[in-house]
């Protein structure tokens, strides 16, 4: 022991990369499908490492700032998105469902979403879709998308409720966060 502080986790940025690239990668495919995963990724954490003065522990962990980051990205990214969640739509249900392993990913990933779900998701303002996408997808909470995006925690409870009503309308009045939400408390 030195009697130094601790170092500042924006400086140890090779651990930092270690410890989140796999989930901010899982997120960036779910988001926008395996083939720009790997890019929006490495942009997340090329721009994190431009700006890990800014990090503020105060505001979030690191883990909320690089969602903040990635969603970013991923904006950038969202005529990509968009087309591909209606092309998605117009695809229709998926034949082999089933076979897949993770049932729950494949319901709520941009290769799983079919038919009326990725239009309605496609339809939702961009504020909508990333508070939507990061508590689906990330398993943030209110709290850390507020930090993520920078925007007040009641902003999130409205947008979320907003994104919820134009998808249960879109469904014909099923819930399609429901089962999220029970799986994760």
């Amino acid at each position: 022991m030195t009697g130094d502080p601790p170092p500042d986790p924006a400086e140890r940025f090779d651990e930092v990369f270690d410890a989140h690239f796999a989930e901010i990668h899982r997120y960036a495919a779910k988001r926008l499908g395996p083939d720009a995963a790997a890019d929006v990724a490495a942009q997340t954490f090329l721009e994190a490492f431009r700006h890990r003065r800014r990090y503020d522990p105060a505001r979030g962990s690191m883990r909320t700032w690089l969602f903040g980051i990635a969603t970013k990205v991923v904006g950038r990214h969202q005529r990509t998105e968009t087309r591909a969640l209606r092309a998605l739509a117009r695809l229709g249900p998926g034949r082999d469902a089933e076979e897949h392993t993770d049932r729950t990913d494949a319901r709520v990933s941009a290769e799983g979403l079919r038919g009326e779900l990725a239009e309605a998701i496609a339809a939702l303002p961009r504020g909508q879709r990333d508070v939507l996408l990061l508590v689906a997808l990330a398993d943030l909470s209110h709290d850390e998308v507020a930090a993520a995006l920078g925007i007040p925690y009641g902003t999130v409870g409205s947008r979320l409720n907003r994104a919820r009503t134009k998808l249960r309308k879109a469904l014909g009045g099923t819930d399609p966060m429901l089962t999220l939400e029970e799986q994760h408390g």
